[in-house]
């Protein structure tokens, strides 16, 4: 009879652990518009000066806590906590700022089997004038991190590098 027993619980234990692990795969339908999602916010992190300069369509697309983190391609700018990161959006705001390009090429999105994590990678050009001087991220690698936190894909992480064979070419 404990045989039984014994049996039956692992039988009813793994298809509780099958059915657990197929609620939380999504379909290829749902993964294609969960990436169109987390692509949105990517291009709304990067591309919002474009043309007025809507900050909160950046806002909406960073998380706003300690967890947020940045590493710039100057080692003195990087960034642990959105309280950190607040000095920049000033930065981002200011008149002095001239945004003309952005364009981000080569983007590869991936989600994680539970839906709640991506990660992306892609090939930046950031162009633009700084009080008049120019400034230019061109052929930079921007990585990250989403994470959907409360039904919303917000940017956690994000690493800018800029490759050092063509730095030392100009």
């Amino acid at each position: 009879m404990n045989k039984h027993l014994v049996i039956t619980v692992f039988i009813l234990l793994l298809l509780s652990l099958i059915a657990c692990k197929g609620e939380t795969m999504l379909s290829k339908e749902e993964i294609e518009a969960e990436k169109a999602l987390v692509e949105e916010k990517i291009n709304d992190c990067i591309k919002w000066p474009f043309p007025e300069k809507n900050i909160d369509r950046f806002l909406n697309s960073i998380i706003q806590d300690s967890s947020l983190f940045v590493f710039h391609p100057d080692s003195r700018a990087t960034i642990i906590g959105f309280d950190s990161y607040k000095p920049m959006i000033d930065v981002f705001v200011s008149d002095d700022l001239n945004a003309i390009k952005t364009e981000i090429r080569d983007l590869r999105i991936n989600l994680s089997e539970s839906g709640t994590v991506a990660w992306f990678s892609t090939i930046l050009d950031d162009m633009g004038e700084w009080r008049g001087e120019p400034y230019k991220w061109e052929n930079s690698r921007w990585t990250g991190v989403l994470e959907k936190r409360d039904g919303k894909w917000l940017i956690v992480q994000m690493h800018f590098s800029l490759p050092s064979d063509q730095q030392n070419q100009e």
